[in-house]
């Protein structure tokens, strides 16, 4: 892997244990963030979900890995099964693909 990559991995990974801890600390043993049912920062950090899961199957890692952040693990797998967020969110594999075209329009962007 490249140095930079290296390195953000590194910055991504550190992130996700501080992200870990605050699950921790705000959810006092609870299933989301703020309780028992999904608030507004379980929508806000849920929203990054798809993201991580299209840049885990593009980079072939585990960013969310059990054995490292368990709790936001299960919390992720929750707030992706809840009723009010299963249907909405996005499928990773079009993620990836409107990733690649977004990559595609700054590639042709930078070339002119």
């Amino acid at each position: 892997m490249k140095g930079d990559t290296a390195e953000a991995l590194e910055q991504v990974a550190a992130a996700l244990l501080q992200l870990e801890a605050a699950f921790e600390n705000c959810s006092k043993g609870k299933r989301f963030f703020g309780g028992d049912n999904v608030g507004y920062l379980d929508i806000i950090l849920g929203s990054f979900i798809g993201w991580i899961q299209a840049s885990e199957k593009i980079l072939n890692i585990k960013l969310l890995d059990e054995a490292k952040v368990p709790l936001l693990v299960a919390w992720a797998d929750r707030f992706c099964a809840h009723d009010a967020v299963k249907e909405v969110m996005p499928e990773v594999d079009k993620l990836i693909e409107f990733g690649k075209l977004l990559q595609a329009l700054l590639n042709a962007n930078h070339a002119h």
